[in-house]
């Protein structure tokens, strides 16, 4: 379908979704939302789709969520429509990784929408914030808990009391993104490294998601036995067998997702 806040264009397995909000730098409204949510299933559900890359513009990945239209609003609109919930479910529950591709503001909502990603490759002109104390509230998509995790509570709690952005190469030094890129040469190294991740076991590639993941939730014993046992289990594989011969034989790995 014609989406009318995002555009989607899926080619050689790798589906980049870009934020095209370009009078509002972004923002993150229900219809982005919405259609955001969308495209990320259909990816997934997409035998095509091997990864996603999720991109904004050269100014903003995205500013904010849209304040226009949350201004109105009362507790029980928000409440009761589970604001944000819903959309940020889809980026959670998907499978094939997402990269997000950062240039310029990721500020408030989408600071949080690139760290659902399952990494970050940021341009040297990228600027991180959660400045939402600066409108009376707290984080809504989940950065109070994210950018902690990623960043460490001192920096995540002086970012969040004084709405201080965070730029690029303080971003990488602090382990938000995984590496810094000049700007123009973002989209480039964000491609490679999709494409590199759609030559590998589609399997494999969902087992190394889910297990770094699991490090998050759970304890270092359960989190170390939970990979253990996804480990042996790809030994179930024909890509096991077939990565391990190719290595053995010095070629390359042909591998089929069985």
């Amino acid at each position: 379908m014609a989406f009318k806040t995002i555009t989607v264009d899926v080619d050689d397995h790798v589906c980049l979704i870009r934020l095209n909000r370009p009078d509002a730098l972004n923002a993150l409204n229900t219809a982005m939302l919405r259609e955001l949510a969308q495209a990320v299933d259909e990816a997934e559900r997409n035998e095509r789709v091997r990864c996603l890359v999720l991109a904004g513009s050269e100014k903003a990945f995205a500013a904010g969520a849209d304040v226009k239209e949350m201004s109105e609003k009362s507790f029980v609109d928000v409440f009761t429509e589970d604001l944000f919930g819903r959309e940020a479910h889809a980026l959670e529950r998907c499978r094939k990784p997402i990269i997000a591709a950062v240039a310029g503001y990721a500020l408030g909502g989408g600071c949080e929408l690139a760290m659902m990603c399952d990494f970050i490759i940021a341009a040297d002109t990228a600027k991180f914030g959660q400045p939402e104390i600066n409108l009376g509230v707290v984080a809504g998509l989940g950065g109070t808990q994210r950018l902690t995790r990623f960043v460490g509570k001192s920096k995540a709690m002086e970012m969040h009391l004084t709405g201080r952005f965070m730029d690029a190469e303080e971003a990488e030094r602090s382990g938000l993104v995984s590496r810094v890129v000049p700007a123009k040469k973002l989209m480039e190294e964000v491609m490679t490294a999709a494409q590199k991740i759609t030559e590998k076991s589609a399997v494999a590639v969902m087992a190394v998601k889910e297990s770094v993941n699991r490090s998050y939730e759970t304890t270092l014993s359960e989190g170390v036995l939970h990979e253990r046992r996804l480990f042996q289990a790809m030994f179930a594989t024909e890509d096991q067998a077939e990565g391990m011969g190719a290595f053995v034989d010095k070629r390359e790995a042909q591998f089929r997702d069985r």
